[in-house]
């Protein structure tokens, strides 16, 4: 892992932080395509140069830097990362109104949860993971680790999401990128615990 207070000179680069579900969609994208990379892992509370000149506008993560050029916000990341490594399946249908579909249900997902969409198939795309698949799985376990605290089951209110998830978790790229529930747990445990000492 690189330092990001270093200029790392890799031709693929993408800086993260640590428990981004969006940094982590870019993760499993990369997976998909046996992309090798440099990751980069910010702290966010103290924000690098490095990401500073990469995403001057929104000054978050993750941002794929490729041959020193940034790209910035995760769909928009694995969109680019579909059309310039066409090498493994594609990410997203190449049928143009399929295409528009998929993008319309991803940029849904980063504002509600859908099941419905989901109907009986195994992957929103049909038979094969994909785009919409990875815009979503990211949530999966912070749902998990969060229910808890929030009286909210998934397994309950979303069983096809739950059977879904399973069938993605199978995919290397996915069960390799998730972060742990228990280590979620942790973390808010931890945040908790100061948010009632400040009380």
């Amino acid at each position: 892992m690189s330092s990001a207070m270093q200029e790392p000179e890799s031709e693929v680069l993408l800086i993260g932080a640590f428990g981004s579900m969006y940094a982590i969609r870019v993760q499993i994208a990369l997976a998909e395509k046996g992309i090798k990379y440099d990751y980069i892992e910010e702290d966010l509370t103290a924000k690098s140069p490095f990401l500073l000149k990469h995403n001057p506008v929104y000054k978050k993560v993750p941002v794929l830097v490729h041959k020193g050029k940034p790209v910035c916000e995760s769909l928009i990341i694995v969109q680019y990362i579909d059309e310039t490594w066409k090498e493994g399946f594609p990410l997203l249908p190449s049928d143009p109104y399929l295409k528009s579909q998929a993008a319309f249900w991803a940029d849904y997902i980063d504002r509600y949860v859908l099941e419905k969409e989901l109907g009986e198939k195994p992957y929103f795309n049909g038979e094969s993971f994909g785009f919409v698949d990875m815009a979503l799985v990211c949530y999966y376990n912070c749902f998990i680790a969060v229910g808890p605290y929030g009286n909210f089951s998934i397994e309950k209110e979303c069983p096809k999401l739950v059977v879904w998830a399973k069938q993605c978790m199978k995919r290397e790229s996915v069960s390799k990128s998730l972060l742990d529930p228990n280590k979620l747990n942790e973390i808010i445990l931890t945040i908790k615990k100061k948010n009632s000492l400040k009380g």
